[in-house]
């Protein structure tokens, strides 16, 4: 009866500790060793209309100095990751999807407004239960374009202005903004700017002070009661996650004038009516697309990704502008060259042109085009991208500086500034590579730096989108042709 009762109580002991300690489950399967937590890794397709450009190594620059210019551009070897890139630059029908949605998502507001009709289906606030929910558009419902009622015709015709001399119908451009807000998750890591004081620093002999004000500035603007956008740089004391939500409001219109503004004494009033809203330009590059409105349009472009994404969206990274030196290291192909082709020249042995820009002084059209050609006619280099040379010059986030690379890490190099209304002109100043249409072979090699302000727009600018890959493979290179 002993020797029952002892392994009885042995037994209801070991059962206590396998409840205590996870008994024979996951701990006596693995016999107590960690293993890891397995999962898949997601699957990120290629974006539509992307190549993607793979992690390597180059020596950014150039190995002498500029002869002909003597210019100096700085050369640094650095190392990149991999990301996506346009195949294309952003063409004038991608972006007039932009501001077409921006008129569309005004004309939901207004078919909501009470002074329009109040047609509630235009807006939701409520989830299929009732329930109270953050009111956003209802975009599975089409605006009545064929047979509007009465209030209806008045919302339409709203966003739309009357050319006073000839009559001419055409969006009204000053209602046609953007609102976003980006949250800065770097600037929110560094440890500076931590909520936690304890957090702040990391050396024990320096006494922590709960006290401490910490400074922060954030950008943020609205629109007055006249209708004009106000930006604002915010300095105050740091209070929470939200003083690193920026906000902005960007008009999304081209800038069309540009044709004539770039070129005085010149008759190019017909790209001015025609080049941004003539279906014939549709596969041109966009241009009078200042910085600001570049990255408005990467910033609605991740929205429009995301909202037709299910959990897998939270891998998905953000549409952005390329930094200078991606920009540089997707240009010059897999072997590294000038150009973005393999020889110095700029004909092919059958005599046709590698690109569109300025052959010759004063002739535009020895290359086929006048100005800006139609995306993706002339070779793609070896990484797969066109008009990496010529055609527009393309804005990258990268702020300029002499120093350039100098002034950067050698692993994933950057130097960003968010330059605020109120700084000096010059800060403003952002990095555009590439060359266009207007410019010498010279200005088009891929090392080629150069720059415009961040608010200007240009007839010869225009960009195209990034995005970084959602997760790096390691991968074994000793077969493989180092960069």
């Amino acid at each position: 009866m002993k020797k029952i009762f002892t392994l009885f109580w042995g037994a209801a002991i070991a059962s206590v500790l396998v409840s205590c300690f996870g008994g024979s489950g996951v701990a006596m399967r693995n016999g107590g060793e960690v293993t890891g937590q397995r999962s898949h890794a997601p699957m990120e397709p290629t974006p539509y209309g992307m190549i993607e450009i793979k992690r390597g190594y180059l020596q950014i620059g150039l190995q002498e100095n500029d002869s002909l210019w003597g210019t100096m551009i700085p050369q640094k070897e650095i190392s990149v990751d991999g990301f996506w890139m346009d195949q294309t630059e952003v063409t004038n029908s991608m972006y007039r999807q932009f501001v077409e949605w921006v008129r569309d998502s005004i004309l939901r507001e207004r078919m909501a407004d009470p002074s329009f009709g109040g047609d509630e289906t235009y807006k939701i606030e409520t989830d299929k239960f009732g329930d109270p929910v953050k009111p956003h558009l209802n975009w599975n419902k089409p605006l009545p374009w064929r047979k509007p009622n009465e209030d209806q015709a008045r919302a339409l015709e709203s966003v739309y202005k009357t050319h006073p001399i000839d009559g001419t119908k055409m969006l009204d451009d000053r209602q046609l903004n953007y609102r976003y807000e980006i949250f800065d998750y770097e600037k929110a890591a560094l440890r500076k700017y931590r909520l936690n004081p304890e957090e702040r620093v990391l050396n024990t002999d320096i006494a922590v002070d709960p006290e401490e004000v910490v400074m922060i500035s954030k950008d943020t603007a609205y629109i007055d009661e006249n209708g004009k956008i106000v930006r604002e740089t915010i300095n105050r004391p740091l209070s929470s996650l939200y003083d690193f939500l920026n906000t902005y409001i960007v008009p999304v219109y081209p800038d069309t004038t540009v044709w004539v503004n770039d070129f005085p004494n010149a008759n190019n009033g017909v790209y001015m009516k025609n080049y941004f809203s003539s279906p014939a330009y549709n596969d041109y590059p966009v241009v009078g697309v200042t910085w600001e409105q570049a990255q408005a349009f990467c910033a609605w472009r991740t929205e429009y990704l995301l909202r037709g994404m299910g959990a897998e969206a939270r891998y998905i990274q953000r549409y952005r502008l390329p930094t200078e030196v991606e920009w540089e290291f997707a240009a010059r192909g897999r072997e590294g060259n000038p150009f973005p082709w393999e020889s110095q020249e700029s004909k092919n042995e059958k005599g046709c042109f590698f690109a569109n820009f300025k052959p010759d002084r004063g002739n535009y059209t020895e290359d086929g085009n006048l100005i800006t050609s139609r995306v993706g006619i002339y070779g793609a280099n070896s990484n797969g991208l066109f008009d990496m040379a010529g055609n527009v010059a393309e804005w990258t986030n990268t702020v300029f500086t002499e120093a350039g690379v100098n002034a950067m890490a050698d692993v994933n190099p950057e130097l960003r500034y968010d330059a605020a209304k109120e700084d000096p002109y010059f800060l403003k100043r952002k990095s555009v590579r590439g060359g266009s249409w207007k410019d010498p072979l010279s200005f088009i090699r891929s090392a080629w730096r150069t720059w415009e302000y961040q608010n200007h727009p240009r007839s010869f600018v225009g960009f195209r989108c990034v995005r970084s890959k959602a997760a790096t493979v390691s991968s074994n290179t000793s077969d493989k042709k180092k960069r």
